[in-house]
């Protein structure tokens, strides 16, 4: 038998197989997948809504050529960001009409966020009600910036608005949250004060997240 006919010599025995769109488009979204989950988490207050997020991120996701994405996590945090904003402006209106207190839903069983002091901070039940006094694109824009240190282009095209819109709704935000902030987290936030730079991003999500693309 020649070597044509085994493929010996020629490397064509063990040519790897080509990398499929839906491999590079999953493997990207499993990449990012906890840090979409934490966004989403913290923009909405619920575990439940937060996955659906996730799943419709995934669809709107894997329509797209990997290969036309620069910044995939940019990308990813961008839909992410906007069907959360979408679904938090649908509860805001169910809120209208819910009779009694509207809570939101805390990450009770979370191992990862006892062990991240600021992260912990952020996903409270004291600070989740803070946030809840924010309006949609404000929260969107505060978690954003401050607990992930997302930069500000990043979130003008996340939220649909221009730069400097993006800096006077953070500023708003802030002071409103430092306004409101439970008197807990402001001794530690002033305990931290020149140790931790603001929006430091967090590594750790707080609970990983079910979708199609795991």
């Amino acid at each position: 038998m020649s070597e044509r006919d085994t493929g010996a010599g020629t490397g064509a025995g063990t040519a790897e197989p080509p990398v499929s769109r839906v491999d590079v488009a999953t493997g990207a979204f499993v990449a990012h997948r906890n840090l979409l989950f934490t966004v989403a988490y913290e923009i909405l207050g619920s575990a439940a809504d937060a996955e659906d997020v996730l799943q419709e991120t995934w669809l709107r996701w894997a329509d797209v050529d990997p290969g036309t994405v620069r910044n995939p996590r940019a990308y990813l945090v961008r839909i992410t960001t906007r069907q959360a904003l979408a679904r938090l402006r649908t509860l805001a209106r169910r809120k209208e009409s819910y009779v009694g207190p509207w809570l939101p839903e805390p990450l009770l069983t979370a191992p990862d966020v006892a062990e991240d002091v600021e992260l912990a901070d952020s996903v409270s039940m004291a600070m989740l009600l803070v946030l809840e006094t924010l309006t949609p694109t404000e929260r969107a824009v505060f978690v954003l910036r401050e607990v992930f240190g997302v930069e500000y282009e990043e979130i003008a095209g996340a939220v649909g608005k221009s730069l400097a819109a993006v800096r006077q709704i953070t500023h708003r935000a802030r002071a409103h949250v430092a306004a409101r902030r439970p008197r807990g987290l402001r001794r530690r936030d002033a305990g931290r004060a020149g140790g931790v730079p603001a929006g430091r991003r967090h590594g750790r999500p707080a609970r990983a997240a079910r979708h199609p693309g795991a």
